[in-house]
């Protein structure tokens, strides 16, 4: 077992050309074109709305770029979220326009996102990147056609909460990813992440579900290649 595909999420318009770059360097990376919310205050300081708009549909029509974002709600950053907002409208307008998945930041702003997801009525959704969250959250991004990114969070004891939520959620709404460079696992602090290190976290999933490693794989595996409309190595 090892990693075979990835896929890597750009984070504001400037980073979309070396982001495609690096998937064109090998034949099982993709890319998501998107505006991260830690970045939409520098971005809109120089640009518009509009800008962001067309930025994302010419760069939709990349090959390797199966989907939009990041994008989403952080309440933790000194951003006011209507602003935040107008962006993640933009992505979801596309993701409809286009039938591209998103890919959500939600740090904080579950309750106002699962809000704009229903309105919205999507058809064709996503994945909640990192989730880290209670059961009925869960249960609501998957009621609004979301799967639930699972990343280094399960492998803290801490993370109650979550852990006890992804018990109960079936494999089938589940994704797995690592946030490589960012959110180590435990017992990594200070290191940096990778991308291989999702083995390591299909290992916590299958102890965690008491499920079988190779059933994990296999399921997560088949979701992604779902969600992100991937029939071959691409």
């Amino acid at each position: 077992m090892g990693v075979a595909q990835l896929l890597i999420p750009s984070v504001s318009p400037e980073s979309f050309s070396k982001t495609k770059v690096i998937s064109e360097s090998c034949a099982g990376m993709l890319w998501a074109a998107g505006l991260h919310p830690w970045w939409v205050k520098d971005y809109l300081a120089n640009h518009t709305v509009d800008d962001l708009s067309q930025a994302l549909i010419i760069n939709m029509q990349d090959k390797k770029c199966v989907a939009l974002g990041e994008t989403g709600l952080d309440a933790m950053i000194d951003l006011d979220l209507s602003l935040q907002m107008v962006c993640l409208e933009v992505h979801i307008k596309l993701a409809q326009q286009f039938s591209k998945p998103l890919i959500l930041h939600s740090r904080k702003t579950h309750a106002e996102i699962i809000g704009i997801l229903k309105k919205a009525q999507l058809n064709l959704a996503g994945v909640v990147h990192a989730f880290s969250g209670s059961y009925e959250q869960a249960k609501a991004f998957i009621d609004a056609g979301f799967y639930l990114g699972i990343g280094g969070v399960i492998t803290y004891e801490r993370a109650n909460k979550t852990r006890e939520a992804v018990k109960k959620i079936p494999v089938e709404y589940l994704l797995l990813e690592t946030d490589a460079p960012d959110m180590p696992l435990q017992g990594q602090q200070g290191k940096i992440n990778s991308p291989v290190n999702v083995v390591s976290i299909a290992n916590h999933l299958a102890e965690l579900k008491q499920e079988p490693l190779d059933h994990i794989a296999r399921i997560t595996t088949e979701n992604a290649h779902r969600l992100f409309g991937i029939t071959h190595a691409v």
